[in-house]
């Protein structure tokens, strides 16, 4: 037996399963378009119909096969739909109770309005320091911390 071959591979397997693991991946996140979609347990109009997602909420993309896709909803709940019915626009979903949306992306700064746990907002400026720019769809936008949102 070749030791010094095994463990010349066996040094090449854990530096290449080490670059996999600290490549970083960044999440891919969509939104529903303007109708709702039926979510699908396989990728498939066959599979068991498990949900219908509503216009406008945010998933993580995490599989795109043909014209499916498998996505993530806010829950952690894995299904499948058709990938025409999302768009690239951006929403978040807020993830926790009276969430403070404020005029600045500072705690010390004025609120503009709060939403409650499930209201969707549009992503105006991707999240930086902890803080995204949104705005809900009655025009009123403002800062949300990262860490009160799912989808971004």
């Amino acid at each position: 037996m070749n030791f010094a071959r095994i463990a010349g591979s066996t040094a090449l397997l854990s530096a290449s399963l080490l670059g996999v693991a600290g490549s970083a991946h960044a999440l891919d996140f969509k939104t529903v378009g303007a109708a709702p979609v039926v979510l699908y347990d396989a990728p498939s109009e066959k599979g068991r119909r498990v949900a219908v997602a509503p216009r406008g909420m945010p998933v993580e993309v995490v599989l795109t096969y043909g014209e499916w896709t498998k996505v993530r909803d806010a829950s952690g709940d894995l299904s499948w739909l058709q990938s025409k019915g999302l768009v690239a626009k951006r929403n978040l979903q807020v993830s926790i109770a009276n969430a403070k949306i404020r005029a600045n992306p500072d705690d010390a700064a004025a609120v503009v309005f709060t939403a409650d746990k499930g209201v969707l907002l549009e992503l105006v400026d991707p999240v930086a320091s902890g803080w995204a720019k949104v705005r809900h769809r009655d025009g009123q936008a403002g800062y949300v911390k990262a860490t009160e949102v799912w989808g971004d």
